[in-house]
């Protein structure tokens, strides 16, 4: 059966994660800096907490983290380790927690690092930073047991061809704690299914298939050929993408997420499968749940 997940916010259910900026953090001292981002990681966690406590008593089955769950962490100025905040065992212990719930009640958890993560950017400097916000990110992952971190491709840099064959180099180098969880997926401008097929079974990891951005960069594959040839590159449990467009044309599709899911945008050929489908929509937990209900229906 379907696994629905929610993709790091909520817009009724009274959790909220916060963020700060290193101009803010720059007003202050470094001692009262790294007591603010202490208090920060722990309030997240205890709302991380609440949010897999909600995807649990609503049925929800996945819960995509923040990427900034431990805010400005990887900043260049204002960075830090967790053993440099005050009550660090506390605080990773809090994530744990996290964890242990989130394993108990069966609830998936992942990671979709934010756009400026590009691996195989032509500028040695950017890929440098993007392993680093990798190794961030998979560090919490094995808290919190996440399975996922998920990338997009990046650009084509002029190049596509070029830019997979880096794409493949980097990957390959990659330390295992982010190589075991790491997967591609389609993106709605410049790599298809059929681009990153070919880099994931090279590479052997998994292809999240997101039958939205196909729709909007279609290929040679029909969207049940994708999601087959998707699904031969997992080896767990296969995550996909289901997003709605804005508006509906004849002509062309709209980039732009809906509110929620049109339950006739869920591929028929996914309905029967053991899958998790995150559910990328502006309403969130409420989309999520509409489309549950609908599915039920």
């Amino acid at each position: 059966m379907i696994r629905l997940g929610l993709c790091c916010i909520f817009v009724n259910a009274p959790i909220r994660f916060r963020r700060t900026t290193a101009a803010h953090q720059a007003k202050f001292g470094r001692t009262e800096q790294l007591r603010n981002l202490a208090a920060l990681c722990m309030h997240n966690a205890q709302e991380l907490f609440k949010a897999l406590t909600y995807c649990h008593d609503h049925e929800i089955g996945a819960f995509r983290i923040n990427s900034q769950i431990l805010p400005l962490y990887t900043h260049p100025s204002q960075g830090y380790q967790i053993k440099d905040l005050p009550g660090s065992n506390d605080i990773v212990d809090a994530y744990l927690q996290c964890g242990n719930f989130a394993r108990r009640h069966d609830i998936r958890t992942s990671f979709h690092p934010d756009q400026f993560v590009v691996i195989a950017s032509p500028r040695p400097e950017v890929r440098k930073k993007s392993v680093e916000e990798l190794l961030y990110q998979a560090k919490v992952a094995d808290w919190v047991g996440a399975d996922v971190i998920n990338l997009h491709a990046g650009g084509s840099y002029g190049d596509k061809s070029a830019n997979l064959k880096r794409l493949v180099s980097v990957i390959q180098s990659l330390p295992a704690s982010i190589f075991s969880r790491l997967t591609l997926e389609n993106d709605d401008r410049t790599y298809s299914p059929a681009d990153l097929l070919s880099v994931c079974r090279e590479v052997g990891i998994p292809l999240v298939y997101d039958v939205h951005h196909h729709r909007c960069l279609p290929d040679t594959l029909s969207v049940e050929a994708a999601t087959n040839e998707a699904l031969e590159t997992w080896n767990r449990e296969p995550l996909f993408h289901i997003s709605s467009p804005l508006h509906r044309s004849s002509e062309t599709v709209d980039r732009r997420h809906a509110d929620t899911i049109e339950v006739g945008d869920l591929p028929e050929t996914w309905r029967t499968l053991d899958i998790t489908v995150d559910v990328e929509a502006k309403a969130k937990e409420l989309a999520v749940e509409k489309l549950y209900n609908d599915l039920k229906r």
